[in-house]
């Protein structure tokens, strides 16, 4: 039997009338820029999240650097963030000039372990960046609470958490901004780069719009230097006819991670915090013998995959930039941690197969 990680042909074959139309309308309207789709799909997202305004970009990335260009966080600053996530959280951190501080996650979350914040901060410190990492929030009651304290921003980097809940509160409408991201693989995903910055803030809103397009609201009239970084009109189009089914498929997921954590044995299954709403973009255990256990689901036909093998504090490009900390929490887990096929369309008995296959290893 061949389980895939994920099966975007399947998603698209369950709603490609809508699809399909969705593109042709964009090509015959001849609008492919900033146009009436854009729009349309930022004020759903907004409304969705529970914020004033929404502002399509190129991508999740974009979405992360263009929120501290906007708070102007640029040389000689630092942003405290996790090191256990994908490169682009620090990454963008460095491309504004900004320095990103490391601190270690919790075990059972992997977010940001919000007890070691304080010690990170200095005089030079703007703003936190929290993941909700997998699609499980963090802990942003103690997180804005420190950032209240010493008057940090908080950047809500939601790249994998589009409909999880903390508190019964949407994420992305805690912070001072948040951070979407719609690549292909998302719970809602494009068929391409996609992102989406979200805040109350007017003022910000509107530089973020300037920001995106070469530091001009108006054409040929340029305010700052800004980047190309627009929401492309097909990919908006696409994406709202997905985001009508995101609800449906978020609680697939989810029935999905249910169904894991009844079956599987001896590996530590993802942990819930009771007051929130994880949308499992990822389903991730965590197994000693890691490599041997995806090498022998490989050979039964069941793909896997490793968020993330290096925590982003040893990645050779931060350690020629002198990063030399040790964050054992987070290098522990990138050893042991592996991510399992769980998408909407996946079948019990695909499900019920990875289960078998796993306890069948682990009982050798």
């Amino acid at each position: 039997m061949q389980v895939p990680l994920i099966d975007l042909k399947a998603q698209y074959l369950s709603i490609k009338e809508e699809i399909d139309k969705a593109i042709e309308k964009v090509l015959i309207n001849g609008n492919f820029i900033l146009g009436e789709e854009v729009k349309k799909f930022e004020e759903e997202v907004a409304r969705y999240i529970g914020v004033k305004y929404a502002i399509g970009v190129n991508s999740g990335t974009d979405a992360l650097f263009l929120a501290l260009k906007s708070l102007d966080i640029g040389n000689g600053d630092e942003v405290i963030t996790t090191s256990f996530s994908f490169f682009a959280t620090a990454e963008v951190i460095s491309l504004t000039g900004a320095k990103p501080i490391f601190v270690d996650i919790r075990p059972d979350t992997y977010n940001i372990n919000y007890k070691q914040i304080k010690d990170k901060i200095t005089k030079n410190t703007k703003a936190i960046i929290p993941v909700h990492l997998y699609g499980q929030p963090a802990d942003l009651d103690e997180i804005l609470d420190i950032a209240k304290e010493y008057n940090l921003k908080v950047i809500e980097d939601s790249a994998q958490a589009i409909g999880a809940e903390y508190k019964g509160k949407k994420v992305c409408s805690f912070g001072d901004i948040g951070a979407l991201s719609f690549f292909p693989t998302k719970n809602l995903g494009a068929y391409g780069d996609a992102g989406m910055v979200l805040t109350n803030n007017e003022e910000l809103a509107k530089r973020l719009r300037n920001l995106r397009a070469h530091g001009a609201l108006k054409k040929y009239i340029h305010s700052e230097i800004g980047v190309n970084s627009r929401l492309d009109e097909l990919q908006a189009a696409i994406l709202r006819v997905k985001f009508k089914h995101l609800e449906i498929w978020n609680e697939k997921r989810r029935k999905n991670a249910r169904m894991y954590n009844s079956l599987l044995k001896n590996v530590t299954t993802p942990y819930e915090m009771e007051f929130v709403k994880h949308i499992y973009h990822q389903y991730t255990i965590r197994v000693k013998e890691r490599e041997k256990l995806q090498k022998y689901l490989q050979e039964k036909g069941i793909s896997t995959a490793i968020h993330y093998p290096c925590p982003i504090h040893l990645q050779e490009a931060y350690k020629k930039l002198g990063y030399s900390i040790s964050l054992p929490e987070s290098e522990r887990a990138a050893k042991e941690v592996l991510s399992l096929p769980n998408y909407p369309e996946m079948s019990e008995e695909s499900i019920n197969y990875v289960a078998y296959t796993i306890n069948n290893w682990m009982n050798q």
